[in-house]
């Protein structure tokens, strides 16, 4: 059988260059899954709905890099090697959220947050703080993070219109990997957090969104 690679602290800060990199550079990102959008037909949108949902669609696009940043961080700091790849698995599901949120954003005229780059070494650096706490932590942050993406994208689903098949199509699948995440977190040993926690956090996430949307 096969020996795992091991990489050196040097390999792997290089790893995560490339994957910075993968996540804010233009289509850059490769999917594993082709976008649920594709199997949903074209429909005309007016000029206000299609400004709106390029927004939208920019703020869940935004999200996934805080993500991928997030889960990026942690798996370098996580103690456990298991923990580590579980973070780096899910960082890898994400590139499917953040290409097909691009390809959506610009089949809408539109182009991603011009505050990417901020945002990712802001995430970067939280998840690795969280990471060095401990990976109960980092994990019961996950769960946590996820809950907060799952709610926004409940918010979305209610303000695109149905017609839009192709927006709704990636939401609803992206949620319900969210979901499958937050779980997988709590099952791996993450804590709960307590309300205050998240509450802070939910006042984050509004300026990522407030200024996503417009940015």
């Amino acid at each position: 059988m096969a020996n795992k690679r091991h990489y050196s602290p040097v390999d792997r800060l290089l790893l995560q260059a490339d994957m910075a990199l993968r996540t804010l550079l233009p289509f850059s990102g490769q999917p594993s899954r082709p976008s649920p959008a594709i199997v949903q037909p074209e429909t005309v949108l007016d000029e206000q709905q299609t400004r709106h949902i390029a927004g939208l669609m920019r703020i869940n696009h935004t999200g996934e890099v805080c993500a991928q940043a997030l889960y990026q961080g942690q798996a370098l700091t996580a103690r456990l090697p298991e923990v580590r790849a579980a973070m780096e698995h899910a960082a890898d599901e994400e590139i499917d959220h953040l290409a097909w949120c691009e390809q959506r954003i610009r089949q809408l005229g539109s182009h991603p947050s011009l505050l990417n780059p901020l945002f990712y070494g802001l995430s970067f650096g939280v998840g690795a703080v969280a990471g060095l706490v401990s990976d109960k932590v980092s994990l019961g942050f996950v769960a946590a993070t996820e809950d907060q993406v799952v709610k926004h994208l409940d918010e979305h689903l209610q303000q695109i219109p149905e017609e839009d098949g192709k927006s709704r199509a990636i939401l609803e699948q992206m949620r319900s990997d969210e979901q499958e995440h937050a779980s997988s977190a709590l099952e791996a040993g993450g804590v709960r957090f307590p309300a205050p926690i998240k509450f802070g956090m939910t006042l984050m996430s509004k300026v990522m969104t407030k200024t996503a949307y417009r940015l």
